[in-house]
């Protein structure tokens, strides 16, 4: 059992996606499925569902088509996912400092008292929390 499910699953994302898989195995917990609607929501990922046999969400990849010289390449919505609150050392902000990702183009999610919520909507409900992560 993994004590940090949050980290586990943007390490599983990152690296399917950068040896381009399709599909990614996540184990099922709320938070997961939170954060994995967040990133459908926000066009990060295709999308997902839950595998009920096995408790594992399963995440589809969307990927962009780059052409090259000569050759045609696909490349991941997703360029990065950081963990920023870590067990050992949590990090809160209130609704006014909530931090921008790369100037507004990419999000954090935030564990708020109204639940899992992206940057721009804790800031139009004028709540703050614990900043799980940020994408982009």
């Amino acid at each position: 059992m993994v004590n940090d499910t949050i980290s586990d699953m943007l390490t599983r994302i990152r690296n399917a996606s950068m040896v381009k898989k399709s599909t990614v195995l996540i184990p099922f917990t709320k938070m997961n499925q939170k954060i994995a609607q967040i990133l459908e929501k926000e066009g990060f990922i295709q999308s997902f569902f839950l595998e009920e046999d096995s408790k594992m969400l399963v995440l589809k990849f969307k990927y962009r088509s780059k052409k090259t010289s000569n050759a045609k390449t696909k490349e991941s919505c997703i360029t990065n996912l950081k963990r920023i609150s870590k067990p050992g050392l949590r990090i809160y902000t209130n609704s006014q400092d909530i931090p921008r990702v790369l100037g507004g183009a990419g999000i954090l999610i935030l564990s708020t008292s109204v639940g899992i919520l992206t940057d721009r909507e804790a800031r139009a409900l004028g709540v703050g929390g614990e900043i799980l992560c940020s994408i982009w």
